[in-house]
Parts: C-alpha cells; sequence; structure tokens
C-alpha cells in the first residue's frame, strides 16, 4: 500500500488504504479543520520523533461500547469511597501535559509534543476536546482526555500520579457518556489495561462502520459539567 503524502487543503485517503500497521498519510498540520476530518474518518496523528507527522487507522480497533464496561470489584470500592473527586474539563492543558510526562513501559519520551498540546487545546476551546481529572486535596491526581464528535469518544491518553487515579476518571466519564447516549468509546490500540475495563478488537471496517453512525448524531460541545453520582458509575 502506498503512503500518501497529505496536501494542504484538510483531506484524507480511505482509511481502508492504509498499511498493515495502519500508517495512511505523512505531512499536513494540526489545525482543527484538518484534526475534526481526521477523527471522523476513523484517522489520528501519532507524530513520532524526527519524522515528518504521521497519520494511522489501524485494523483492527479497540472500542469500548459505554454500555458494556466492566469495573472490578475494588474499583468499585475506590469509585464509591470518594477517593477522589472527578471533574470534567476544568484542567484540559494540566492533563494533557501529565499525560505527555507520564512515563511508559517500553516507551522513550513522548508522541504528545507541544504542538499536539497547543492543537488539542485548541479543539477544547472549541468545545471538541475533553479532560476527565480525579483530584484528591486539591491536586490533580490524574486523568485523561480525548476528542468527541457526535455519538462518538475518541479516547487519547491517561496519566496517573496516585494509584488508580486515571481508572476511576476513566470509569467516570464513561458513566458519564452512557447517560448522554455517548456510547462509542475508540481505544485506537490494544492494552491490556483498556481490555480489563471491556474493550475489544474489532476489525477496522466494522468500526468505520458504527463510526459512520455514531458522528451523525448531535453532539455535546464544552465544557462538560458531571452529572452522575459515584453509584451510578458503579451500577454497571
Amino acid at each position: 500500500m502506498p503512503i500518501y503524502q497529505l496536501p494542504p487543503e484538510p483531506v484524507f485517503p480511505s482509511p481502508e488504504e492504509a498499511e498493515e500497521e495502519g500508517l495512511l498519510a505523512v505531512g499536513g498540520d494540526l489545525s482543527p479543520e484538518r484534526l475534526i476530518t481526521a477523527y471522523s474518518m476513523g484517522i489520528f496523528p501519532w507524530p513520532h520523533r524526527g519524522m515528518p507527522l504521521l497519520w494511522f487507522s489501524p485494523d483492527p480497533r479497540m472500542v469500548l461500547d459505554a454500555r458494556a464496561i466492566r469495573l472490578s470489584r475494588s474499583l468499585r470500592q475506590v469509585i464509591r469511597r470518594g477517593r477522589f473527586e472527578v471533574r470534567l474539563d476544568t484542567a484540559f492543558t494540566r492533563t494533557m501535559t501529565g499525560c505527555a510526562r507520564a512515563r511508559r513501559k517500553g516507551a522513550r519520551g513522548t508522541w504528545i509534543t507541544r504542538a499536539m498540546i497547543e492543537a488539542y487545546t485548541r479543539l477544547h476551546e472549541m468545545g471538541l476536546a475533553h479532560s476527565a481529572e480525579s483530584w484528591r486535596d486539591g491536586k490533580l491526581a490524574g486523568g485523561l482526555y480525548g476528542v468527541c464528535l457526535g455519538g462518538v469518544f475518541f479516547g487519547e491518553s491517561m496519566f496517573a500520579a496516585e494509584p488508580d487515579a486515571s481508572k476511576v476518571a476513566f470509569a467516570t466519564l464513561v458513566a458519564q457518556l452512557r447517560v448522554w447516549g455517548i456510547n462509542l468509546v475508540d481505544c485506537q490500540t490494544h492494552t491490556e489495561h483498556l481490555e480489563r475495563f471491556g474493550a475489544r478488537l474489532i476489525p477496522r471496517g466494522e468500526f468505520l462502520d458504527q463510526l459512520a453512525v455514531a458522528v451523525r448524531q448531535v453532539s455535546r460541545p464544552g465544557p462538560w459539567k458531571l452529572e452522575v453520582t459515584p453509584d451510578q458509575v458503579c451500577s454497571t
């Protein structure tokens, strides 16, 4: 399969033309228009040090149905005890920066560059990118960020400065998404961590079919406000 050089306009080839590892195109920029176009087509940027901007659409795709999330007994206990206060969209850039600084097994550096932080902060200001944050004693203890279009949330990254902080934020966000009818959660690629929550790998074609339906839903612009209670989070 050829790797496409993107033109100045915010357009992409079909994600079905991606390489086996998911690489589809190179170049372009991180403008809001290009990012929105990419996500609506099931494509996302994944910068690599020393290379032009790379765009991916992996096959298979890791997804979670918000209505089928699984929570361990121990995590339910942490949520019910209220160790963390979960907030939405109150510290987006700090959350993204926390994800950029997080140490990850087998990884050197981070793909969350300064340019990525600036680009997604612009999306956040437009009401399209969101953060779920776990706070403890007035300090940001962990969280995650992503993009939401219509009825799909595209998860990007998470971090935890304290044990369980990102898990609580994720479980709470998914419960809130479920209440709002945003049931497709794109997890991009496989991790055992997400698999334990009930995420599963599906063929890219199946994901694109689900995506085409989900993005037609009316979007819920930010800033988001948390509405669910701990009992609702644990009710799955």
